[in-house]
């Protein structure tokens, strides 16, 4: 595993775009350095910190979602067919109307990993290795 990775794989990693990191960098939210060719680079450190995990999250690439927060379940309350799923992604907190059986299927649950799909108002929530 390699140190530092680019923007643009970190963005992946972390599920935003590189302009977001671009972003984040100017305004000291992110610490990147800059190789010979004066690109930015990310330590691997870096992304584990905004939530990224560069083993284990391998976004779909089928999927039309542009941002994704691939994070940890910190509550679900169910009430009738629905629910609120509550998902940490790194410094991002999303939560999620979906229903009861979704919850059920994708077995969310405080502590499972998950990724929010955010598209227009939409919030959509995958288990990474569940897409279908």
């Amino acid at each position: 595993m390699p140190e530092h990775v680019t923007l643009g794989e970190a963005a992946r990693m972390i599920g935003v775009s590189a302009d977001t990191l671009r972003r984040w960098d100017r305004a000291g939210k992110l610490r990147t350095t800059r190789d010979e060719r004066n690109r930015r680079l990310v330590s691997v450190a870096e992304v584990r910190r905004l939530g990224g995990a560069p083993q284990r999250h391998r976004a779909g690439d089928e999927l039309s979602a542009r941002n994704r927060f691939p994070g940890v379940v910190r509550s679900v309350e169910v009430e009738g067919v629905l629910g609120l799923v509550e998902i940490e992604a790194g410094p991002h907190r999303v939560t999620a109307a979906i229903t009861r059986d979704a919850i059920e299927e994708l077995g969310l649950e405080p502590g499972v990993e998950a990724t929010a799909l955010v598209k227009a108002t939409s919030v959509m929530v995958i288990r990474d290795g569940a897409e279908g």
